[in-house]
């Protein structure tokens, strides 16, 4: 089944500052393991970039994917505006013109882009792998990161009327 890595949201703002996500710097060293079995495979990497008018405003220093991403000109970028990368983007096209019919997924942060791309991605009709220990948020002052992460797993996890699925698999066990 031909299939695709999304990276979401590997950005300097949501690395840095007051409201850094947890476990940056281990979550990219994962990442990175990720894409570079993808690209080893043949399989696109696609670097899903978030854009708004605040800390994310496209060109700016916290819109920039985070250095020691491993990134390679063969790669792909998307800009995205809401936490759905498919949401009024080319997401889908690209798929499609690369006959793509499964997707890993990994990034940044964890119940607003991951969760949301997750779902729509199943919606689509794209079964999911979602690398559990590559993706992270930052902590939300109700729930822990942990907690946030735990409950993503088992919902995503337990979500069945899609027809596809999504499995939860730590980076260790994925492959392309």
């Amino acid at each position: 089944m031909p299939t695709a890595l999304l990276i979401i949201d590997i950005q300097h703002a949501l690395c840095h500052g007051p409201d850094a996500v947890e476990n940056s710097a281990a979550v990219i060293d994962r990442v990175n393991q990720l894409a570079d079995q993808a690209r080893a495979a043949g399989a696109p990497v696609i670097f899903v970039q978030h854009e708004d008018e605040d800390a994310l405003q496209r060109g700016s220093e916290g819109w920039q994917l985070m250095p020691g991403l491993h990134q390679q000109p063969e790669d792909l970028h998307l800009p995205k505006r809401g936490s759905d990368a498919f949401h009024h983007t080319e997401l889908q096209a690209m798929l499609k013109m690369r006959h793509i019919s499964a997707l890993v997924i990994c990034g940044m942060q964890t119940e607003y882009c991951v969760e949301s791309t997750v779902r729509r991605a199943l919606a689509l009709g794209y079964p999911v792998t979602l690398a559990a220990d590559a993706h992270t948020t930052a902590p939300n002052g109700v729930l822990t990161v942990a907690q946030v992460i735990a409950h993503h797993h088992a919902t995503l996890a337990g979500l069945g009327s899609y027809g596809v699925r999504a499995s939860i698999r730590p980076v260790a066990d994925i492959r392309f």
